[in-house]
């Protein structure tokens, strides 16, 4: 009778489990067709709407509207522009943050001031930022005023050469601090009596950190690039309002391709575009992935 008692609450238990999992998967279903609804078939219509010839007699013309977007001038230059921009950007905000977060670590004076400076971009809007930027760049702005001071002539620096200059900057100072608090928390995460061991041997700060440091940031270097190399894809939202449609053709990057794009309504071009933005962005990020499990891997042995 025991046996048998044993092996029904056996069952009963098993039978509760299972309904779990199916109250759980049900409390999913939302977030499940969201995504679907949202992202999934979204990205399928676009795919399907890049292979045709227009909406109204949907004609496959499959990969003609690929070749006619990277046959395009503007095409061109947005993707050299925002490529360029992201090769420069990217691993300047990987380096500043880490050595920042690094600094940040030690006992210097002034420490929760400086954090406090560093973090108080993201609790500006992106208007506010511009609004900023606009003050400290304008041709009768803050930085000409000062540079006159040395005899340097003034600079219309959204519409010249040094207007890349400017975005990078804006894009550093609006991710860094966040960036920073990334590498912090890697750095905390290094037990001590491993550091402690390393300086009894009489390493170098250059073998502490590549020996020792490397191997606990080598995950959140892999995850802030891949986050830096996304937001400088979306830093169109400050260059649109900073110089408008229609830019200084160095700041001329894709998303005013794309925005330009829909605003003519050619529905095709801008999901071929959009397609191969997509592509990009996947074929960089595998490229960091396979990077960091080939290298990453060798230096945490």
């Amino acid at each position: 009778m025991v046996k048998i008692t044993k092996k029904n609450k056996g069952h009963k238990k098993s039978g509760w489990d299972k309904k779990s999992r199916i109250k759980s998967n049900l409390f999913m279903l939302p977030s499940i067709l969201g995504v679907l609804t949202f992202f999934v078939v979204p990205f399928f219509v676009v795919i399907y709407y890049s292979m045709i010839d227009n909406i109204v007699s949907k004609k496959f013309v499959f990969f003609d509207n690929f070749i006619n977007v990277l046959e395009n001038e503007a095409f061109k230059k947005a993707a050299f522009n925002t490529m360029r921009f992201t090769f420069i950007a990217v691993p300047l905000a990987v380096i500043l943050s880490m050595l920042l977060a690094s600094l940040m670590m030690e006992n210097i004076p002034f420490k929760s001031q400086f954090r406090t400076l560093f973090l108080t971009p993201l609790m500006v809007p992106v208007a506010s930022v511009v609004l900023i930027f606009q003050v400290l760049f304008h041709y009768n702005g803050v930085v000409n005023d000062f540079i006159r001071i040395f005899g340097v002539d003034k600079i219309d620096w959204f519409k010249s050469k040094y207007a890349p200059v400017v975005i990078v900057i804006l894009f550093l100072w609006k991710n860094l601090g966040y960036n920073m608090i990334l590498f912090m928390a890697a750095y905390s995460s290094i037990p001590k009596e491993i550091m402690e061991v390393a300086r009894l041997d009489s390493s170098s700060n250059w073998q502490l950190f590549w020996k020792v440091k490397l191997r606990y940031l080598s995950p959140t270097i892999m995850f802030v690039t891949v986050l830096s190399v996304i937001n400088s894809f979306k830093v169109f939202r400050e260059v649109y309002l900073l110089t408008g449609d229609y830019p200084y053709e160095s700041l001329y990057m894709l998303q005013h391709f794309m925005n330009n794009t829909f605003a003519s309504l050619d529905y095709q071009k801008l999901s071929a575009a959009a397609v191969i933005m997509f592509d990009v962005m996947v074929i960089i990020i595998g490229i960091l992935f396979v990077v960091e499990n080939r290298y990453g891997k060798d230096v945490e042995e």
